[in-house]
């Protein structure tokens, strides 16, 4: 099993019978790798994931498949756990080799089509929420990083199949049980195997980071309260091996779950906490918040991870009002938070 320290290293490790872990790379990004899973089937393989379609990516899955005795034409299915670009859009660049086809959750659809409409946006919805947030400034920068040259351009076509509600995927050795899990984006899925106890978790549960919330093209209706009941949902069926999207294999989904639910819980006390000090939008919380488990300051971070604390620091203040704990007024735009009563 890979620690936390060596999970992003090339090659194919295997994480159950039948089921290999394939870390690909990551273009600019933090995160550095993502962690594509391929479950041996008789017809093929079925992908959880694809990764990002960027020459490094597309090389080091080429590479794990031969691994396997494998190539692109021996994967018959992507499942997708949700439409961000290093999961769902090197799986759009295969199919168009191979014609494999895609499922993806029916949440996802609406971001996706404003994207393929011309936009090409991802961050259309998120810096929208910015300028609510009162942090104007913190858009332009954002935007000029958006727009350097250099950036891959992605193919945004929609996936073979949409998955709605819950539903068992059948393979011919095992069967999969399909949940949504909407938060992390609207459209997000995990993918549970009961009998041999795994979770293919996507961006849901992350071992060594708090996943982000809402960041999508189109704005979803309160998806920090979603992303809460999907944790409960997971945290309500039985134990297994946790398989993240990004960070090492670890033996327990539940435990995972119960520190993201008591790290949110403690958010939203120290959020309320800060209204109730005097600071009114979301962008004078943020400020005031310590980030990542090194307790760093807002300003200390890169301008594109500033942005997602401002907006989820923008969610949990709209669920404390939800609850009756804050009121909400707008001006001019941006919101502006007091304590209820």
């Amino acid at each position: 099993m890979a620690t936390t320290s060596d999970w992003m290293a090339p090659g194919v490790f295997p994480v159950a019978h039948g089921v290999h872990r394939i870390p690909l790379p990551m273009p600019d990004d933090g995160l550095r790798a993502v962690n594509v899973y391929a479950i041996e089937d008789d017809a093929g393989l079925v992908l959880i994931d694809a990764g990002w379609a960027v020459p490094a990516a597309r090389a080091a899955l080429e590479a794990a498949l031969r691994e396997l005795g494998r190539d692109l034409g021996g994967i018959w299915r992507f499942l997708v756990t949700h439409i961000h670009q290093d999961h769902y859009s090197q799986a759009v660049s295969i199919r168009r080799e191979t014609g494999v086809p895609v499922a993806l959750g029916i949440g996802e659809r609406p971001s996706l089509e404003f994207i393929a409409a011309g936009t090409n946006d991802p961050y259309a919805a998120s810096l929208a929420q910015l300028h609510a947030a009162g942090a104007g400034e913190l858009v332009d920068e954002v935007r000029r990083l958006t727009r350097q040259p250099g950036q891959p351009e992605l193919d945004w076509q929609p996936p073979d199949e949409w998955l709605s509600g819950e539903r068992d995927v059948a393979l011919s050795g095992r069967l999969l049980r399909a949940l949504p899990t909407p938060g992390h984006t609207a459209g997000h899925y995990v993918f549970r195997d009961p009998a041999a106890g795994l979770l293919f978790a996507g961006d849901h549960v992350l071992p060594g980071i708090t996943p982000s919330v809402g960041f999508e093209a189109v704005a979803a209706h309160r998806p920090l309260g979603c992303y809460l009941d999907s944790l409960r949902a997971v945290r309500a069926l039985p134990d297994a091996l946790l398989l993240p999207a990004h960070g090492p294999v670890t033996d327990s989904v539940h435990r995972r779950v119960d520190e993201l639910l008591a790290h949110h819980d403690e958010r939203l006390a120290e959020i309320g906490a800060a209204v109730v000090a005097g600071a009114g939008t979301a962008y004078q919380v943020a400020l005031t918040m310590p980030w990542t488990r090194h307790r760093r300051k807002l300003d200390d971070l890169a301008p594109y991870h500033r942005m997602l604390a401002v907006n989820e620091t923008a969610l949990h203040l709209d669920l404390l009002v939800e609850r009756g704990l804050l009121t909400a007024s707008w001006v001019d735009g941006v919101g502006a938070y007091r304590p209820a009563g």
